[in-house]
Formats: C-alpha cells, sequence, structure tokens
C-alpha cells in the first residue's frame, strides 16, 4: 500500500467501529500517526493497540462537547506537534417522524451529528492553516436527500453537506481543503446485528446500482482520497460512496 502520509498527523473521531475504525486503520497503514476518538474508551484503545506501537493515541471524546473536543486537539498537538488531517466521523441517528422525535433525541443527534463537526472544525482549524492540511466529514445519503422517518438525522447530515461547502469556500485561499463523503448503505456492526437491516436488505439491493450495502473499508477508502495530495484540487465536494444510489431518481424499475 502507498505511503501517502508518511509524517502526517491524522485525527479520526468515532474511531471505535465502522467507517471511523476502517479509516484509521486505513491512514496508519499509509503511514500516518493517528489520534483515535470516540465515547467508549474500550473500543479506541482496542484499535489502537492493534496498529503498530507509536503510530496510534487513543483519546476518548465526546464529540457532542466542544471542550472535550478542543481538549482532544491540543492533546494532539501536544504529542505530535501538528495536525494535518481532521476526519469528522462520530455520528449517532435517531428514528422517527417529528411527532415521534423526543427534544432530547432531537439535540443528541443534532449535537453529535452537526455540531460536533463544527466543534472538530473550530478546534482544529488554527492548526490546519499552519500545516496546510484538510478536512473530511462524512455526511450521508441522507445529506442528500429526505428519508421516510428520519427527520433529525436528516437534518444534521444535510448541515454537515452544505457546512463543508461553506468552509470549503471560505478557506480554499487559505490552503485548507474541506471535503465530505456521503456513504449510502454500509453494513458495520450495527447493521450486522440488526436483524430489521437484514431483512432490508433485499430491498436496499434493489435499490443500489451495484447490488449490494458497502463496506467500511470502501468508504476508507475514499476518504483517505480526498485527504491526500491525489485530490489536491478537490474542495467543498460531497461525495456519494453509495454503490450508485444517489444515481437513481426514485421511481421504479419499469422494466
Amino acid at each position: 500500500m502507498d505511503r501517502r502520509f508518511d509524517g502526517k498527523v491524522v485525527i479520526v473521531t468515532g474511531a471505535g467501529s465502522g467507517i471511523g475504525e476502517a479509516t484509521a486503520r486505513r491512514f496508519a497503514a499509509e503511514g500516518a500517526r493517528v489520534v483515535l476518538t470516540d465515547t467508549v474508551a474500550d473500543k479506541i484503545d482496542a484499535v489502537a493497540g492493534s496498529l503498530p506501537p507509536g503510530q496510534a493515541t487513543a483519546v476518548r471524546t465526546d464529540s457532542s462537547d466542544f471542550d472535550q473536543v478542543s481538549a482532544m486537539v491540543q492533546a494532539t498537538i501536544d504529542r505530535y506537534g501538528r495536525l494535518d488531517v481532521l476526519v469528522n466521523n462520530a455520528g449517532t441517528i435517531t428514528q422517527g417522524t417529528v411527532q415521534d422525535t423526543s427534544i432530547a433525541d432531537w439535540h443528541r443527534v443534532i449535537e453529535t451529528d452537526l455540531s460536533g463537526v463544527f466543534y472538530g472544525t473550530k478546534a482544529a482549524l488554527g492548526h490546519l492553516l499552519e500545516s496546510k492540511g484538510c478536512i473530511v466529514n462524512v455526511s450521508s445519503v441522507s445529506g442528500l436527500a429526505g428519508d421516510w422517518h428520519m427527520s433529525a438525522y436528516n437534518a444534521a447530515k444535510g448541515g454537515v453537506s452544505n457546512f463543508t461547502r461553506a468552509v470549503a469556500l471560505d478557506h480554499g485561499k487559505d490552503g485548507v481543503r474541506v471535503n465530505a463523503v456521503a456513504p449510502g448503505f454500509i453494513w458495520t456492526d450495527l447493521t450486522s446485528d440488526d436483524g430489521e437491516a437484514h431483512e432490508l436488505s433485499d430491498e436496499f439491493s434493489r435499490r443500489i446500482a451495484l447490488g449490494r450495502g458497502g463496506l467500511p473499508d470502501e468508504v476508507a477508502a475514499a476518504i483517505t482520497f480526498l485527504a491526500s495530495e491525489d485530490a489536491r484540487f478537490i474542495t467543498g465536494v460531497v461525495l456519494p460512496v453509495d454503490g450508485g444510489t444517489m444515481a437513481s431518481n426514485g421511481q421504479p424499475a419499469q422494466a
């Protein structure tokens, strides 16, 4: 594997499992020193411990708390002396119509999925300006179009998508690139254990042009591409990593 990130320092939030874990592993495999964050210390400790010695650090962080995010970024600088890439991946979800969604669930999703991206960006941006680094946010196809019974998640991820574009405009001339990936249905530990997701798998397969759900490694490959010099003229992009889900206009097959 190419070592595109030798000498680089990368923060990956929500790195205890799924897309975040796969992304941290991919950056490490390509030479980066990686700071992994999650609210569950045991998860990131296990991931960090499985990476080469000295190449990963785990910092328990709640991405919905700006003080914790700011402290985590400062700990990164204290340990490594620089920051080159921020991957805002931490997220959560709730399902239900507006009537079904509690005020507490609304705030939980917005604070983690949207405010967490703002907090990470705000805390890291000064250091990224120094290194001419970049940010990759994890949005979703749910941030590009609506879903049934997912209004809070749609609002949060829609905000991530447009926040990405806005920050890219503000800081492109400063040498900082800001992009996002928008995953479709991805098989993670959570969905693999979800019986309802398995019941829906045939329906997902019919809607996805490639005929299957994605894997965390496939999203990680897109994230590391956007963070690399290979994407040096790309900013303000929200890249669907969805097997062709967004290629559909939503109408059913007619033949």
